[in-house]
């Protein structure tokens, strides 16, 4: 009996500590949304060496891939702070894993 309870309360700690990572990563919202291609305000060209990009929050970045663009307006949650690319690029448009680290957006700071 004790083995079941046991087990029973491992199960649920187990589920509790796994659930908001397993919500997070299937949350794309949180990551911004995508816009028509051209309208963001800066643009990265990744190649087959790119492994991460660092963009600003707030910013909407356009995207180059060989001959291919897709455009991506990072408001993001305030705590996502790196997220794989992947998870939001159109399927097919990078061929392996490049990470963006997002710096926090400086429209929300403190202001002294």
């Amino acid at each position: 009996m004790k083995s079941r309870i046991f087990l029973t309360l491992t199960l649920c700690a187990w589920t509790l500590f796994t659930m908001p990572t397993a919500m997070a990563q299937s949350r794309t919202d949180l990551f911004g949304s995508p816009v028509p291609p051209g309208s963001g305000n800066r643009t990265i060209a990744i190649t087959p060496d790119t492994r991460h990009v660092n963009i600003e929050g707030g910013e909407i970045i356009n995207f180059t891939v060989g001959d291919k663009t897709f455009s991506w307006s990072f408001f993001v949650a305030s705590h996502i702070r790196s997220f794989d690319l992947n998870q939001v690029a159109p399927p097919g448009m990078l061929d392996h894993k490049v990470t963006a680290y997002i710096a926090p957006d400086p429209r929300y700071w403190g202001r002294p």
